[in-house]
């Protein structure tokens, strides 16, 4: 564990230094600030900057629902409110806005999937404010859980523990409802870091147990199957972002088969899994045909 968070320091450090990968990812667009900035300088000149930013500000709360035959019953009809990609610093308001969203919500469990602020480079403290804000509107009976993703600097992990937030970084946690039980396990991130370590985060946990992954990215689908997981949660494709009509998205930045980087429920051997579009956006704030959203998930125990 002690070399993996070496590993990190020494890629965060040198973080601006490298647009190739580290990770899974064979290419790294938000590292490449020059693009952002004509990327969006295009945007002002077609007049279109302005309605993606709108587009960014409009939440939608997407309800999918998964079943098990291995569920236990106690969790059957388990709530969980899915966030991911939330770069709560990169759009005036939108932290507000997924206030009110969530607002009058109880779930079971909050499952945050990384990237809470929206650079990837220089101190975090600028995201603190909105995020506790967001926090503080969340209503989970068993708690909020994270995990790290690319934006993330390990910086955060104590800071948003102040906060209530339990981070899984390479590591499993025993969910209890009555004498049913789940695990949770957190990976770091696999994309631009490198540093997960599915193997280690499982240790401890049984073989037969249900469960639930939470990775940043979709990229280790074909591990997660391997070491028999259940539900694996992820985001970091914001689904595209920007789309076109017919076409989909053209980026989804994802070294994966491009089915698992689109935004919504799938499945990959025995793994069902879900690729949340992200609540927030990335390299320039705007959505186009790409909604954000605010994922309310529902365990179901299948009868056989």
């Amino acid at each position: 564990m002690e070399d993996v968070r070496l590993k990190r320091k020494s890629i965060e450090l040198g973080h601006l230094e490298a647009w190739l990968t580290k990770g899974r990812g064979s290419f790294h667009f938000e590292n490449l600030t020059g693009l952002h900035s004509l990327l969006a300088g295009v945007l002002w000149l077609t007049g279109l900057r302005r309605r993606g930013e709108r587009n960014a500000l409009k939440p939608v709360i997407r309800e999918t629902r998964f079943s098990f035959a291995s569920l236990p019953q106690r969790f059957s009809g388990f709530k969980i409110l899915h966030l991911s990609d939330i770069h709560a610093d990169g759009l005036p308001g939108l932290a507000e806005r997924i206030c009110q969203t969530i607002d009058g919500l109880e779930v079971d469990l909050c499952l945050l999937n990384g990237d809470y602020r929206f650079e990837v480079y220089g101190p975090s403290h600028n995201v603190y404010y909105n995020m506790e804000k967001i926090f503080s509107h969340i209503k989970s009976r068993h708690g909020i859980y994270g995990i790290l993703g690319n934006h993330d600097f390990a910086e955060k992990v104590p800071v948003l523990e102040q906060m209530g937030v339990k981070m899984l970084i390479n590591e499993s946690l025993e969910l209890q409802n009555g004498q049913d039980r789940v695990w949770l396990v957190g990976l770091d991130d696999p994309h631009y870091y490198g540093c997960d370590d599915l193997p280690g985060a499982l240790a401890g946990v049984p073989e037969d147990g249900f469960k639930i992954l939470l990775v940043h990215t979709p990229e280790m689908i074909k591990e997660a199957d391997e070491q028999g997981i259940n539900l694996y949660l992820c985001g970091h494709t914001h689904g595209g972002q920007i789309c076109f009509p017919l076409i989909g998205p053209l980026w989804l930045n994802a070294n994966c088969p491009r089915k698992y980087a689109r935004a919504g429920k799938w499945r990959y051997g025995n793994v069902q899994g879900y690729t949340s579009a992200g609540v927030g956006s990335s390299c320039v704030p705007v959505r186009f045909l790409c909604p954000p959203e605010i994922g309310l998930i529902e365990l179901q125990r299948r009868e056989e």
